[in-house]
């Protein structure tokens, strides 16, 4: 069982005041710089085309977008150049990620021709998914039985030495389940099963085996090839004889009230198999995207398994449960498993992108339209672009986007370092579509701790609290007016309005920098202009961060 799932502990219990009790306190607010991108200005011009140069050598991808930013094309034909180079280079040593980003970059940067000179587009599709596990698109036979599917599967078991507590040593493991998806031994399992082994933090010993189900007497060894903390997904790899590969469904072939089955070891008991059905296929547990929920019977140890359907097919892994609640507990996408695969085989950390932008689906009526960005960030790709608030996305990599969920599902398929296409209308307006070029960066770990430290406070709470400050005090920088509050919000549950005057007092942030907590005094109009005090908490990362 996941033991530190931010999504669902959002989703199920409210911050208490003792996980501020170490906090750090701000004792100033943010006044971050407000950033001059008027490349019409030869100060600001020059300034730039020193950053394009220097970041040509270590981040060529960079200095492209930047270029074309500028407008520069004399710049912009050099920078491509070199992304060529680096994607010949990447080809050559197999780094099909790197390569993969290079080339995708290129075409969206307007410089398709230059790729085609490395390779073409069927051929570096086929260099990019060249031996993925999982991916290979052979079909496995349909079993006789449900529980034959039980031969697939396999415990995970991390071997973590001697801890000592309180005197006493003891053996220090985690138990959790996997499955077969490549017939050269290739594993799925959780993050979480073998983080302490990946960890840079722990110095300890560790080492991970697997139990097969026909000798769960054999321990025999594995290694961890790639993971993904954010999904909490893992890819191992054994030299074991595979009894059985399981086959990968697609998002299309679950739906609410479809029937499947868990296969792990709850407790460590092997070869156990429950069932039951899809309860919802849209709890937002995961900051990049939704989890499956599932009624089937999960418990500590169930981590990993798979989540099949009545053919035997994969449609998602066991994630998560809640121990005092029967019936409630979750599935990771096998969507986000196939967008994973590429980036885990190639091995290491997976990173996520980032735009620096906060939003939420826009709608008209009942109609999803496109991603409303109510938040850019200072110096990030957005800002950089000219785009503003409440501009709203309706195109990603040349594909449309309707909703937030478009949006994830796009920038799931890319790695930090590359550039996209994007198609906006300026200010919400249908008369007004535009078109830019945007740059993945590296999301943060903590996004709107990361905005927090950015830019302006009355700015940053945009994000943090979903309401929009103006100061009201020249001589007090703790004073403001609520010039705007986004509807489902933390200010909008906690009683706050447009013209609210509130002055804010202590800020507080826990150890890890995950979460926030704010005291302001405040005469809200829904409670008629009475003097209060309120605390308001919220998480500082969100699937509304992208």
């Amino acid at each position: 069982m996941k033991k530190n799932t931010a999504g669902l502990c959002a989703l199920l219990t409210a911050f208490v005041f003792s996980l501020f009790v170490c906090a750090c306190n701000a004792t100033k607010l943010p006044q971050g710089p407000e950033e001059n991108f008027d490349y019409t200005q030869k100060d600001v011009h020059d300034a730039e085309v020193k950053r394009i140069y220097e970041l040509l050598q270590k981040s060529p991808v960079e200095a492209l977008w930047r270029a074309t930013i500028l407008g520069d094309k004399e710049i912009s034909d050099e920078c491509a150049g070199y992304v060529k180079d680096a994607l010949a280079s990447h080809v050559e040593q197999k780094d099909y990620v790197e390569a993969w980003t290079c080339y995708n970059s290129l075409a969206a940067a307007g410089y398709e021709s230059l790729s085609l000179k490395v390779m073409d587009k069927a051929a570096m599709r086929a260099f990019y998914y060249n031996g993925v596990p999982g991916l290979s698109g052979a079909v496995q036979p349909r079993l006789e039985k449900i529980s034959d599917y039980i031969q697939g599967t396999v415990t995970v078991w991390v071997d973590l030495g001697i801890k000592v507590q309180n005197g006493m040593g003891y053996a220090a493991r985690v138990i959790g389940s996997g499955f077969f998806i490549d017939s050269r031994g290739y594993i799925v399992t959780n993050h979480h099963v073998i983080e302490e082994i990946v960890n840079p933090k722990n110095s300890n010993y560790g080492k991970v085996f697997i139990k097969m189900a026909e000798n769960s007497d054999q321990r025999i060894p594995a290694r961890v090839v790639g993971y993904d903390s954010v999904h909490d997904l893992a890819l191992l790899k054994t030299e074991a004889k595979v009894p059985y590969v399981f086959n990968l469904g697609a998002q299309s072939q679950l739906n609410v009230g479809s029937v499947i089955y868990a296969i792990g070891s709850p407790l460590g008991l092997e070869r156990t198999l429950t069932s039951g059905v899809v309860s919802a296929s849209d709890r937002k547990l995961f900051t990049t995207g939704s989890a499956v929920q599932i009624d089937a019977a999960v418990n500590s140890g169930n981590s990993g398994g798979p989540c099949i359907d009545k053919n035997g097919i994969v449609q998602g892994i066991v994630f998560a449960g809640i121990a005092s609640y029967q019936g409630l507990n979750f599935a990771i996408p096998i969507e986000y498993l196939k967008q994973d695969l590429p980036i885990l085989y190639r091995g290491g950390e997976r990173h996520f992108p980032w735009i620096g932008a906060y939003g939420h689906t826009a709608k008209a009526g009942r109609v999803n339209y496109g991603l409303e960005v109510q938040y850019i960030k200072p110096g990030s790709a957005m800002a950089r672009a000219g785009m503003k608030a409440g501009d709203v996305v309706v195109g990603l990599d040349g594909k449309k986007v309707s909703s937030l969920e478009d949006a994830q599902d796009i920038l799931r398929d890319h790695v930090p370092s590359s550039i996209i296409s994007c198609s906006y209308l300026e200010g919400g307006s249908y008369e007004a579509k535009k078109e830019c070029l945007l740059y993945l960066s590296e999301r943060p770990k903590n996004p709107g701790y990361a905005i927090y430290q950015g830019d302006m406070v009355q700015h940053s709470f945009v994000a943090i609290f979903g309401m929009e400050l103006t100061p009201s005090s020249t001589e007090n920088s703790r004073t403001y007016v609520i010039k705007h509050v986004i509807p489902g919000s933390a200010a909008d549950e906690n009683g706050f309005s447009e013209n609210d005057p509130l002055t804010i007092g202590r800020i507080q942030f826990n150890d890890d920098k995950s979460a926030i907590m704010a005291a302001f005094s405040t005469k809200k109009g829904r409670n008629g202009y009475l003097d209060i005090s309120i605390a308001m908490q919220a998480m500082l990362d969100s699937p509304y961060y992208f």
